[in-house]
């Protein structure tokens, strides 16, 4: 597999322009006066190393990023301009397109759209690591033809997430959680592959826990995925850990703790203080973890406990720990823990797919550059 390139690889950015691809991706707040706030501005600060980088050595940096699911169409709503005017304050000169989603070419890779993307540009950086993932035309269009670059944030992203396929040190643990078994087959069976051990818990373990004949009352579950799940527990040379108990809503709708055997009418939404206390033990004494997914609806603070539990356990840890973007780094941010990790992911769905394929669209772009064979 061919280096990817990287800032010093590209040609002298003096008086040139040079196209950022980044994730400004962030969280809006709508008031009732039609204002519109960014209520984290953590995705406009992380690609700041890399436009420093650029304006330092004499580029324009024009930033294009998506924001939001426009469909295709613009949208209002979607409008980039509150984080033009935070991008003006942090990067003073940095230019930054309308939103990439509000043309259908870019979910499509269109020809037409990537040739109205990269005119008068001279250069193309990538530094969104949580569009990386997907071949859309702002991600894998401009390295084509243009010379290209991964930037800091995406170069870093790299280096950890793959760092932990090649050489973790170890035990390597990893916990995941999210609603859906099927989101997620393709990372498990990867994971199995180098990690020591997996902790499973959120919605996704009751499926699990229904393929070990386990009653789970009205939890959710996905019917078509029990055998997979059988199968997995079955045939994993490794430990799957699963919830020893769980909390819940009984049938009258009050919170109640189960074994893993749940009553009918009961609805499991949390791993119990057995299952976070003996989750947390295992990441303690791990070598590096890596997390991904809640472990209950931890948005409710009925249901918090267990996400909480084993956030502070990745804080606590000696291990080297990585959390995969997504829900995971909204619940450490949410504890105050977000500064206590080893590394946080921009990328949920991105680092899922590099740790189980190894490669995302948009670094297999990067590598075939034409200066990347330089």
């Amino acid at each position: 597999m061919n280096r990817l390139p990287l800032l010093e690889d590209l040609p002298a950015v003096d008086g040139r322009r040079v196209l950022v691809r980044t994730d400004f991706n962030v969280p809006l707040e709508h008031d009732s006066a039609g204002q519109v706030r960014i209520t984290d501005d953590f995705r406009i600060r992380a690609a700041l190393p890399t436009i420093t980088w650029l304006q330092e050595r004499g580029a324009t940096v024009v930033c294009a990023s998506h924001l939001g699911r426009p469909k295709g169409k613009p949208d209002p709503r979607y409008s980039m301009e509150p984080v033009r005017d935070r991008l003006a304050e942090l990067a003073p000169g940095a230019e930054l397109l309308e939103n990439l989603r509000f043309d259908p070419g870019e979910e499509t890779d269109a020809p037409t759209f990537v040739a109205r993307l990269i005119e008068g540009m001279d250069a193309y950086v990538d530094d969104a690591f949580g569009a990386a993932h997907r071949a859309h035309a702002s991600v894998v269009g401009p390295p084509r033809t243009l010379p290209s670059a991964a930037g800091r944030l995406l170069a870093n992203e790299v280096e950890v997430l793959t760092g932990l396929r090649e050489h973790p040190r170890r035990p390597f643990v990893a916990v995941l959680g999210g609603a859906k078994v099927s989101d997620k087959l393709g990372v498990i069976d990867a994971l199995l592959g180098v990690v020591d051990a997996l902790v499973i818990g959120g919605g996704m373990c009751f499926t699990f826990l229904a393929a070990q004949g386990q009653p789970i009352g009205d939890s959710l579950c996905e019917p078509d995925q029990i055998d997979t799940c059988r199968r997995l527990l079955a045939e994993s040379a490794k430990p799957i850990h699963l919830p020893e108990d769980i909390m819940g809503l009984d049938a009258r709708g009050h919170v109640a703790t189960y074994g893993t055997r749940l009553p009918d009418d009961a609805k499991g939404l949390d791993i119990g203080p057995g299952s976070a206390a003996a989750f947390a033990d295992i990441i303690l004494d791990a070598g590096t973890v890596f997390w991904n997914g809640p472990m209950g609806m931890f948005e409710d603070p009925r249901f918090a406990a267990g996400t909480r539990t084993v956030a502070q356990a990745m804080a606590d840890t000696k291990a080297f720990t990585v959390v995969g973007g997504g829900d995971s780094a909204a619940a450490l941010a949410e504890f105050g823990l977000a500064d206590e990790v080893d590394h946080v992911s921009t990328g949920g769905g991105a680092s899922l797919e590099l740790l189980e394929l190894g490669d995302l669209p948009g670094l297999a772009a990067l590598r075939d550059a034409p200066n990347a064979h330089a």
